[in-house]
């Protein structure tokens, strides 16, 4: 009875495993203690402002630390932001957001609205609106170059996928977003343009915003 016992378990353990690796769940890892850290240039463009392009460079660094829970009632892990604003800089909370993985999704709540970074499984057949549970406009996520080696800031990814946001370029305006997951590890890198520009000329900026994230660092 006790060997039958035993055979049941590790089945069914590893068909738990077996599942969890099908879903490839460690793009978003919610680890106690892990940490990554980025280089970030954020610009701002407003060409009735005195600085039609404001440019910020500071450095990010999220952390997965304590567990809390949200208002269904789920454990989700703090995910807190600190920022610096040069290397020799102490770092400084940011922001306390909130994240939460399940089988079907990653999702991070960031100011109270929550955003399903990612779908399961990570294939090239899963898209998402990544805005459903908030009231911002419908965000169409699909993946791309999926499991791809990537080199970024010297450091070395083996399994990376793109997470594809959008993007549009007419007349007036040009948006393209996207971010890319290292497994193991979480984002190592973010695209966001969102400009209003005239006659399709991409310099040509009378207002939005880019952001540019780039992993640097990361451990436990």
């Amino acid at each position: 009875m006790l060997l039958i016992s035993v055979l049941v378990f590790s089945n069914c353990t590893k068909k738990t495993d077996d599942t969890k690796s099908q879903l490839h769940q460690e793009y978003f890892d919610l680890t106690p203690g892990r940490f990554i850290e980025y280089q970030v240039r954020d610009i701002t463009h407003n060409s009735n402002s005195t600085i039609q392009h404001d440019t910020l460079n500071y450095f990010l660094r999220i952390q997965i630390e304590d567990t809390i829970y949200d208002n269904q009632g789920r454990l989700n892990r703090k995910f807190v932001r600190y920022k610096r604003n040069s290397e020799i800089d102490n770092w400084v909370v940011s922001d306390v957001w909130m994240a939460f993985k399940d089988n079907n999704n990653a999702e991070l709540t960031e100011e109270n609205e929550k955003i399903i970074k990612l779908k399961f499984p990570v294939n090239s057949f899963t898209n998402w609106n990544a805005n459903i549970f908030n009231s911002s406009s419908p965000l169409d996520c699909f993946y791309e170059q999926i499991h791809s080696p990537r080199t970024i800031n010297g450091l070395f990814f083996d399994s990376t996928v793109v997470v594809n946001q959008g993007s549009d370029r007419n007349l007036i305006r040009f948006y393209k977003k996207q971010e890319v997951y290292a497994k193991g590890i979480g984002m190592v890198n973010k695209y966001f343009k969102d400009l209003n520009i005239s006659n399709f000329d991409t310099l040509n900026i009378t207002s939005g915003k880019e952001i540019f994230m780039e992993i640097v660092n990361f451990g436990n």
